[in-house]
């Protein structure tokens, strides 16, 4: 299966608003033909433009982050809904009061991480996407994100799982280990037979932006990592947002 991270960026991209951006955006989303893709910052008005855009091949989960329901941007996930079949599905805030809309310790925003367990309509398998987009100031925060996300997810040990996020941090950094040195998350671009190095933010100036990559697609020990690429490619000269979306095939061991 194949699974795209894209942070869609919430307003501009070098003067192109996220209005004009759509098709772009759907048009990635529909021929990348993932499985699933995490998506990050995208509001509620993005969140319907894609909806009617791409609904023939997906439908997605998730809520704003600011009120639990529309407000706020989303960390959803579209699924391909003719494959898959959603068993359960929940968002949680990263903060002390995960259960309801909430700042997390020294967090400039509100953040969540939206969670899915689907199940392959034809082979009965199962596995869990979990998505989030951490935040940008907050030290404490992001520490702390990252241990409640991995705990969360070793509740579905039994299951494969798969993480994607915008994690706001750079390979090596504190968040960083803390997920590939947790014993239960493995990044995909590390393991992947056919992988590739590159920035995943580029703010449309990749050559400044080298060793931006923050943008992730890990997995526990129940998938296997074949591929993992940045789709560097944007469409008719345009830049897609000011990240580059990234995906990983990967299959269940």
């Amino acid at each position: 299966m194949r699974i795209m991270s894209f942070n869609i960026r919430c307003g501009d991209v070098n003067d192109d608003p996220w209005e004009n951006r759509v098709g772009i955006v759907a048009r990635t989303i529909l021929e990348s033909g993932s499985d699933t893709v995490g998506v990050q910052e995208a509001h509620n008005e993005w969140m319907e433009a894609l909806k009617s855009t791409i609904q023939d091949k997906y439908d997605y989960i998730g809520v704003g982050r600011d009120d639990g329901k529309k407000k706020g941007e989303y960390s959803a996930i579209f699924y391909l809904k003719d494959k898959y079949e959603v068993v359960e599905s929940g968002t949680f805030w990263l903060s002390e009061e995960p259960n309801k809309p909430s700042y997390g310790w020294d967090a400039k925003c509100r953040r969540v991480c939206t969670w899915g367990v689907f199940e392959n309509k034809e082979t009965k398998e199962k596995f869990v996407h979990l998505n989030t987009h951490f935040d940008h100031i907050g030290v404490v925060a992001r520490r702390n994100s990252v241990e409640m996300i991995i705990e969360r997810a070793k509740a579905f040990a039994d299951l494969p799982v798969v993480f994607t996020a915008d994690m706001n941090v750079e390979e090596g950094s504190e968040n960083y280990n803390q997920f590939v040195n947790s014993g239960f998350f493995r990044d995909t671009k590390k393991i992947a037979a056919d992988t590739m190095s590159y920035c995943t933010y580029h703010d449309t100036k990749p050559e400044e932006h080298a060793k931006d990559i923050i943008d992730y697609v890990m997995i526990n020990d129940k998938f296997k990592a074949l591929t993992y690429k940045v789709i560097t490619e944007g469409v008719d000269g345009r830049f897609v947002s000011d990240h580059y979306p990234i995906y990983a095939d990967i299959e269940i061991c």
